[in-house]
């Protein structure tokens, strides 16, 4: 046998993890990935006093200045590269560097702080990237129905919204597989000529 033939050549694909600060994006990556991630996190100083809203998490000394980045193999033939943006608005010109050829993104929500996802939802519909939405948990609780989440958030109907622990591997792999799914679905449903 050749050993050409035996080979197995991997697809990557590109998933990008957004969210508001805070909301637990390097934590997420983290939690899935199969590598030493790499986080570009630097410690809060007196000058993001006022800039950041620190309200929420407190415990909160480091932020993700420029990505995260950590990778994942799903299977033998497809990798997953995930790539997590900087939450606060100051850091949003890398938005269009680390979304370039992206097939979909996770965006994670904190439901005590929903305002600081619109953003990111805003990117992805004038993308037409397609996403879902990651509730993540803190400290295991959800607070509010995935129905209620939707309605504040007014996503449409065919853009997944499901709850996670971004500190729980399986709970983050199954938001990745979804968003895999919804990816997948939706570049078919864009190639059907109308």
């Amino acid at each position: 046998m050749d050993s050409r033939t035996s080979e197995v050549r991997a697809t990557s694909a590109k998933i990008v993890i957004a969210g508001g600060f805070g909301v637990g994006k390097t934590t997420f990556v983290g939690a899935v990935s199969e590598i030493d991630p790499l986080t570009t996190e630097a410690v809060m100083t007196a000058a993001s006093h006022g800039v950041d809203d620190l309200s929420a998490v407190p415990e909160k000394t480091a932020t993700t200045v420029a990505m995260d980045f950590g990778r994942i193999s799903l299977d033998r033939d497809l990798i997953l590269y995930l790539f997590g943006t900087p939450g606060q608005n100051r850091f949003w010109y890398m938005w269009d560097d680390l979304c370039r050829g992206a097939i979909g993104a996770v965006v994670l929500v904190d439901t005590r702080r929903l305002a600081d996802c619109f953003s990111a939802i805003d990117y992805f519909d004038d993308a037409k990237l397609p996403y879902v939405i990651g509730i993540n948990g803190f400290h295991g609780h959800h607070s509010h129905a995935v129905s209620d989440v939707r309605e504040a958030l007014a996503v449409p109907k065919h853009v997944p919204v499901l709850p996670c622990d971004a500190r729980d591997r399986d709970s983050v792999k199954a938001v990745l597989i979804r968003l895999v799914k919804h990816s997948m679905s939706t570049y078919r449903d864009r190639s059907v000529p109308v």
